[in-house]
């Protein structure tokens, strides 16, 4: 059915605003977010595409694959991306705490598959709590790319009191390369100088990862 022959208190925003959106179903939601459809698909049909694409494969889920629905738009497919992601910000906010290298890895798992480099870092409260996940850099790690302004400009933003460093290795191969060492050597000099610690930085391998921290690595960024 489409949703101009649903009467007005079956129709998804009229029932989010009368029952709240806990009443309406994932395709609701979805028909919330997008506010309307085209001429050639009802906004229901569209909604019904989109929760097919966040189920098939909610972890790859992004801006090329949105686009790849007929009628779907730039402006719908950022809308829904936003939406998603500020959700998940606020789920991976609520009580985490980082521990040591292996609840970082679980954290960071989604960039297992990444064909390129991705430079994320995670802020952490004084207790070791999550504050926000960020993606910094996408790129070869390079000294003059990462630079602490872009590592530490959140941070100091967060009011956090450490940061742990993640980027992801596509080779498959997690042993840091000279590159990896200087680039996290200034980043280490750098907390030390505003006051906020680099508390690790880990590198995402296929199946496993590599701690500076464990590996004796952070302090002065030598083997």
């Amino acid at each position: 059915m489409k949703i101009k022959e649903l009467p007005d208190f079956d129709r998804p925003r009229e029932k989010l605003e009368k029952l709240g959106p806990k009443a309406l179903s994932n395709l609701e939601l979805i028909a919330v977010l997008l506010g309307k459809g085209t001429r050639a698909k009802d906004v229901y049909q569209l909604s019904k595409e989109v929760l097919e694409c966040v189920e098939n494969d909610f972890e790859k889920l992004n801006f090329t694959t949105l686009m790849r629905i007929n009628g779907l738009g730039k402006t719908h497919a950022c809308q829904i991306l936003a939406a998603f992601e500020l959700s998940q910000r606020y789920l991976f906010q609520d009580g985490i705490k980082i521990q040591n290298a292996s609840d970082v890895y679980k954290l960071a798992s989604d960039l297992k598959e990444k064909k390129q480099e991705y430079f994320v870092t995670l802020t952490l409260d004084g207790a070791a709590r999550l504050i926000q996940k960020r993606v910094v850099f996408i790129g070869t790690l390079n000294q003059s790319l990462v630079h602490p302004r872009e590592v530490f400009a959140d941070a100091i933003a967060d009011r956090a009191a450490g940061v742990i460093c993640v980027h992801n290795h596509p080779s498959g191969n997690i042993q840091p390369s000279r590159e990896d060492i200087a680039v996290t050597k200034k980043l280490v000099e750098a907390g030390k100088i505003i006051g906020i610690r680099i508390m690790d930085h880990v590198i995402i391998g296929k199946t496993t990862y590599f701690s500076f921290q464990a590996g004796g690595l952070l302090n002065n960024g030598e083997h």
